[in-house]
């Protein structure tokens, strides 16, 4: 793998090349597969870390020895990881990754419990002072599932920057590519932009979704005000059905794989894949698909 050594969250300015996607009608099955796996091989950018394995869910205390086991999984392909949260054994995510050399975004992540909020931030700031953050991102669609305010969120944002003051230590606020075309206040009081590309959950059918992502980039880019952009996730689900016009499907999968990474390579943008391992937990809201996002399934293999 070839990576870069500068900083990955410095303002590069904005590219304009756009890259057409693989047409899957030229490819086989097999060929597209050789192609997901040279991708994955040459290395990415990051990836969104997987925490639980099957029978596990947010809630439960996660051994350091399982994060690390699932790091080194990683460690080959990836030149940085995201964590979603401060507690319950996440906190060893980042701790566990710059053992291993590798950059972190670390989120704390917040809600409508105030108690645990407590906790995630000032998790995040421990984290951050030891010196495990190179990103710290406040909060994780907190606005688009109407659990905190905007003032409310502000307020959480303003309050870990004050506790990094002198450590270099870019702050940001990960949500919905719109969300900073519609809160320009979160633009003013981050340092980049932690954005989240799903054309899946627009319903794009999956011959589109290359475009569509590099237009919901393109929102991302009018609302930044020359401040740095990290996609924080995208991705597409291997099985467990459809929305719309978007289908689940390991095709689908390892096509969305291949050109989203192909473009952001291209272009410099760094992005967090979503994401790394299946988790069962998560269905529910998201249905079936909710536990088959990963690039690795639930046994820590790779899918194709």
């Amino acid at each position: 793998m070839s990576y870069r050594d500068e900083s990955y969250y410095s303002p590069k300015g904005y590219s304009q090349i756009t890259t057409k996607g693989i047409d899957t009608t030229d490819v086989s099955i097999e060929e597209l597969r050789a192609l997901w796996r040279k991708t994955l091989k040459d290395g990415i950018h990051g990836i969104c870390f997987s925490m639980y394995e099957d029978g596990q869910e947010p809630g439960d205390a996660i051994s350091i020895e399982q994060v690390e086991r699932r790091v080194l999984k990683l460690k080959p392909y990836v030149r940085a990881i995201r964590s979603f949260s401060c507690i319950e054994g996440n906190e060893h995510v980042p701790v566990v990754a710059k053992k291993h050399g590798l950059k972190t975004l670390v989120g704390a992540w917040l809600s409508d419990n105030k108690d645990d909020n407590e906790k995630e931030i000032e998790g995040l700031i421990t984290l951050a002072k030891a010196g495990h953050v190179d990103v710290a991102a406040v909060g994780n669609e907190v606005l688009y599932r109407n659990d905190l305010s905007l003032e409310e969120l502000l307020g959480y944002m303003k309050r870990v920057r004050e506790a990094l003051v002198g450590l270099n230590i870019p702050i940001g606020y990960v949500d919905a590519y719109y969300e900073f075309s519609r809160h320009p206040e979160l633009v003013e009081h981050s340092d980049v932009l932690l954005a989240n590309l799903y054309p899946y959950w627009e319903g794009c059918p999956i011959e589109y979704a290359l475009g569509h992502m590099q237009s919901m980039y393109g929102q991302v880019v009018d609302a930044a005000q020359g401040k740095p952009i990290i996609i924080t996730e995208t991705g597409w689900p291997s099985q467990g059905g459809s929305l719309k016009g978007a289908y689940a499907g390991e095709e689908a999968a390892m096509k969305y794989f291949v050109d989203a990474i192909s473009w952001t390579r291209t272009n410099d943008i760094p992005i967090f894949y979503f994401s790394s391992f299946d988790e069962s937990w998560k269905t529910g809201d998201e249905g079936d698909v909710g536990a088959y996002w990963g690039l690795w399934d639930k046994n820590e293999n790779l899918k194709f």
